[in-house]
């Protein structure tokens, strides 16, 4: 395995990752690992080798993530690289797509990254101590907290019931939720749903959609940018999309271009623990957007819950 030389050393691989000067270097050692790790499996490596391998590939995805974190957004939504390395001109899908990465791993590594370090290196250790083994998608779970209230202490809240009455009298139905749990479906519904181990930024959408996205980012934007994409492209019929109201950011301003309506709620909406109980409000908003061609019906069902702007569209 010559082309694994870098891992030869464990400590020696963990040095490397960390003194990376760019996303390519840390793409190539990810993929080195990869490929010793699938070797290991063939090979019936013991399960402490296999983690030491999976650690390394690990820890040059959260590399890989800190490095596409810093493509920066620039005024109109287009995103570049800051660095002279690759140019000033180069769109971040661009700049991954030539190192081949591809936005939904992207998202992935940007989400490892996003891990807190003291949280991301206990749970390196837990799984390995207690001889777990150790995958990209445990350590996802870390990140992957669907509705993080900001500076509430909550990390799984659920939309009330009364809103999902509401979505269903202006759709007719929830075809699919792309960002859920079962917990979550049990109140909306829908006939098909995404969880965090499906990933629902890389599934194929169609139907009526709901979508409460995750709120730690990179997730909000991504999943946001999405449903926008997929409206426009007529990939879905419509959509309800509940997020907090921030509208200063790109992804609320791309969706305020495709919407036909937006609701935004008098007083913070009080959301739903996992118990079933109405949990704290959030500190910030929320709007609901919908896209589709019922608004009418849409004003009609989500007045009560406070104002209601159809969004002019210029022919």
């Amino acid at each position: 395995m010559e082309q694994l030389a870098i891992l030869e050393s464990w400590e020696r691989a963990k040095l490397a990752i960390r003194e990376c000067k760019d996303i390519d270097e840390a793409k190539d050692i990810r993929d080195k690992a990869q490929a010793l790790k699938v070797y290991a499996q063939q090979a019936r490596e013991s399960l402490e080798v296999q983690n030491n391998i999976a650690e390394i590939k690990i820890r040059a995805e959260r590399r890989i993530g800190e490095f596409s974190r810093e493509l920066e957004t620039q005024q109109g939504g287009e995103t570049r690289f800051g660095t002279h390395h690759y140019g000033e001109n180069q769109t971040k899908t661009q700049v991954l797509k030539d190192v081949g990465i591809d936005i939904a791993h992207a998202s992935r590594y940007e989400a490892i990254a996003s891990i807190p370090e003291e949280k991301f290196e206990s749970e390196i250790i837990k799984k390995k101590e207690a001889k777990e083994e150790l995958t990209t998608a445990s350590i996802l779970r870390l990140a992957k907290e669907p509705h993080v209230s900001h500076n509430s202490g909550n990390n799984e809240w659920y939309t009330p019931k009364e809103i999902i009455q509401a979505v269903k009298k202006v759709m007719g139905s929830i075809d699919l939720d792309p960002a859920s749990s079962e917990v979550a479906n049990v109140t909306i519904q829908a006939h098909q749903f995404f969880t965090i181990e499906d990933n629902g930024l890389i599934k194929k959408w169609n139907g009526n959609i709901w979508l409460n996205p995750p709120y730690a980012q990179p997730f909000v934007q991504q999943f946001c940018d999405l449903v926008s994409e997929k409206y426009d492209s007529k990939e879905i019929s419509q959509a309800c999309v509940l997020v907090n109201n921030a509208t200063e950011t790109a992804f609320f301003q791309r969706m305020m271009k495709s919407a036909s309506a937006i609701c935004f709620p008098s007083g913070r909406i009080k959301f739903i623990d996992v118990d079933g109980n109405a949990s704290g409000a959030p500190l910030q908003g929320q709007a609901i957007l919908y896209f589709g061609n019922n608004q009418n019906e849409f004003i009609k069902q989500f007045s009560p819950f406070g104002g209601v702007v159809s969004i002019w569209k210029e022919e």
